[in-house]
């Protein structure tokens, strides 16, 4: 959508996301290790026909900036349990 308000056209767009976790924490093991992850790693593959490199990274930059998977990510939020039995 970014892109598109620059009007840039783009003709490759893949995005990896990957994590790593400690198992003793998932599966409870070890009470000092933490369940979720312990790092995230995004990689972005961009292209567009003559287009800088430089308004490309500006486009995944700004939709990083812009996420909200990212920004639940990156600062604590408040987590409300609600468990319904029957």
């Amino acid at each position: 959508m970014r892109a598109a308000e620059k009007g840039v056209s783009l003709s490759l767009l893949e995005v990896d996301v990957d994590s790593e976790s400690a198992d003793r924490g998932l599966l409870g093991i070890v009470k000092d290790t933490p369940a979720g992850p312990l790092a995230l790693r995004t990689v972005v593959r961009i292209a567009a026909h003559d287009t800088e490199k430089s308004i490309l990274r500006d486009i995944v930059e700004w939709a990083d900036e812009h996420s909200p998977v990212d920004d639940a990510v990156r600062r604590a939020v408040p987590v409300e349990l609600t468990v319904v039995v029957g």
